[in-house]
């Protein structure tokens, strides 16, 4: 074993660490010494985004000691920037194993910093959270949930004032405090628990009234209020309040799915609690045949993505991937306004760079400012913040099945989603159609465009590597064609710089550093490839289009951009 990793573990069995963790070390080294030197390797780092990683022991893995550590560099930055003022923080957590336990670990130690705290009474959605810092006046917050990771994992997300999660330079600062908290002994653990107030019911209620006020058409609703709607919260937060938010939007027919109902870490009916998995919505979807319902929704742990399911015209259902279900939704919400005379000439709506631009020429046909930032709901976040003086913020989402409607929070809320996403079904149910009919119509009068992800996992302590090696490949050698057709433009987003292959044109991209690559084909085509900010893996997104002349070709369509994509794939060795 390596010696840096030797001494990294002795130090965990000579200091101040519980017995049971040095117990499990000790396990660990007689038993299974690969897995105890992938859990000490390294520090689990804290990036932008907070930590994300495996529950056990070790300096790269999610437990108390890693949190308690986190939640002190984070104290500490956050007392001096507010020097001499009142620090105020709020903190929730999900229905992952030990978020309970976090949470109270981050309660503990910030409120031993002289910092307010206010903690959720149990099991809250992440949007809530976001919603609180606001509507409390926080000056930041922090989350305990790993989103729709493995049942394995856990993880921190931390917030600022606006609600958002960290953004430069905040972010790169704390990470800085973070990492000169050196040893546990640095960590203030216990002492300031009159700092701590247990929030709940109050902030629920007003969190559903805000909601409320997202309803752009609460007479279809009315009309329509016996919906059939069927949710599952896929053993996760969701079950707190969407349930509340649909009843207060006004639908009355709501079937929640049974076997997912209660928060359990374990997830036991599903591998991967996310609603972007088949999997995971398969009992929903059982259901919704049952009853024969008009939708199914389903949210992930800790509620703030969201993943649809409708029928098509001859009965049969179909789950929506996340560009889909923006596209409905972004539309629905500037059709919608359009329609009954609430649009303002100022309004906005922001999507990410990997989020399908048919949000864009729907946007751009209805006079509508679209923004494109980097891929995190950070960056609608803090676009809103800078534009909130001038321009009215509506709708914002990314293809990874996550929406934000309205500003009074700053992440994304499937809470919010959801009812909006039975209103608009409503709306299109009360003229005589279905959703995915609707979606065909955009097609024909838009563009069909069609999108696919890929995720490629490298695990282990080579799996970074492999990753960077991957995208200085593409950076360095771009492909001159790609399945047939020519790349004409070549999108580096880590190095701010466009440049036309074909002309040796360049410009600048004025977004934040990124470590993303985009590749534009003559044919109309987009490539992107992203490696995770959170997990081990290199995502590709593809993006084909062509047009539609009806919706009887529709079929015929789908399957030449299906090929397409097959196609590029292939062609990539993907």
């Amino acid at each position: 074993m390596d010696e840096a990793i030797r001494k990294r573990y002795s130090v965990w069995l000579n200091g101040n660490f519980d017995d049971d963790t040095k117990q499990t070390i000790k396990t660990l080294e007689k038993e299974n010494p690969n897995e105890l030197a992938d859990a000490f390797y390294r520090n689990l780092e804290f990036g932008t985004g907070g930590l994300r990683g495996i529950m056990g022991v070790g300096t790269n893995r999610m437990n108390k000691y890693t949190v308690g550590m986190a939640t002190q560099g984070y104290a500490n930055y956050l007392r001096q920037t507010y020097l001499g003022g009142v620090v105020r923080v709020a903190v929730a957590h999900d229905s992952r194993n030990n978020s309970r336990t976090f949470a109270e670990i981050v309660a503990n130690v910030m409120a031993a910093n002289g910092i307010k705290v206010f903690l959720f009474e149990a099991l809250r959605p992440t949007p809530e959270l976001s919603f609180t810092i606001r509507y409390l006046g926080c000056q930041g917050g922090v989350v305990l949930t790993a989103s729709h990771n493995p049942k394995e994992y856990n993880g921190y997300k931390a917030y600022w004032s606006d609600g958002g999660q960290l953004v430069p330079p905040h972010d790169k600062n704390v990470i800085k405090e973070v990492e000169k908290i050196a040893s546990v002994d640095d960590v203030k653990w216990s002492g300031g628990e009159n700092n701590i107030t247990i929030i709940g019911r109050d902030i629920d209620e007003e969190y559903i009234r805000m909601l409320k006020t997202l309803s752009v058409y609460p007479e279809v609703i009315e009309k329509q209020s016996d919906l059939k709607i069927v949710y599952t919260p896929i053993h996760g937060t969701g079950i707190t309040l969407v349930p509340k938010a649909l009843e207060r939007f006004g639908f009355k027919n709501v079937t929640i799915v049974e076997e997912q109902a209660t928060p359990d870490g374990n997830f036991p009916t599903v591998g991967y609690p996310n609603p972007e998995e088949g999997e995971a919505m398969a009992i929903g979807l059982k259901k919704a045949k049952e009853i024969d319902a008009d939708i199914l929704l389903g949210t992930d742990p800790d509620a703030d993505r969201v993943g649809i399911a409708v029928k098509d015209k001859n009965g049969n259902w179909v789950l929506m991937n996340g560009n889909q279900t923006a596209v409905l939704a972004f539309n629905y919400m500037i059709e919608a306004r359009k329609a009954k005379g609430i649009a303002r000439s100022n309004d906005m709506v922001v999507k990410t760079i990997v989020t399908s631009d048919l949000i864009d020429k729907i946007a751009a046909a209805n006079g509508v400012k679209c923004y494109n930032v980097l891929t995190g709901f950070k960056w609608i976040a803090e676009l809103i913040r800078e534009k909130e003086a001038s321009e009215n913020y509506v709708i914002g989402g990314e293809e990874s099945y996550g929406l934000m409607v309205g500003s009074k929070l700053r992440d994304k809320d499937a809470v919010a989603a959801v009812a909006v996403l039975c209103e608009m079904a409503a709306y299109e149910k009360d003229k005589g159609r279905l959703l995915y009919d609707k979606l065909i119509d955009l097609y024909v009068q838009y563009g069909f465009y069609k999108e696919h992800l890929i995720s490629i996992t490298k695990k282990g302590m080579n799996g970074q590597k492999e990753i960077a090696a991957m995208m200085e490949m593409y950076r360095n050698n771009p492909p001159r064609k790609i399945n047939g057709s020519a790349v004409v433009q070549l999108l580096d987003y880590d190095m701010k710089r466009g440049r036309n292959l074909q002309t040796g044109e360049e410009w600048e991209i004025k977004l934040p550093k990124s470590n993303v690559l985009q590749f534009i084909l003559a044919d109309g085509s987009k490539i992107s490839a992203r490696p995770s900010g959170t997990e081990p893996k290199i995502k590709f997104y593809f993006s084909v289009n062509t047009t539609l002349d009806s919706a009887g070709n529709f079929e015929q369509k789908e399957k030449e951009l299906s090929d397409r994509i097959k196609g590029i794939i292939a062609d990539m060795k993907l």
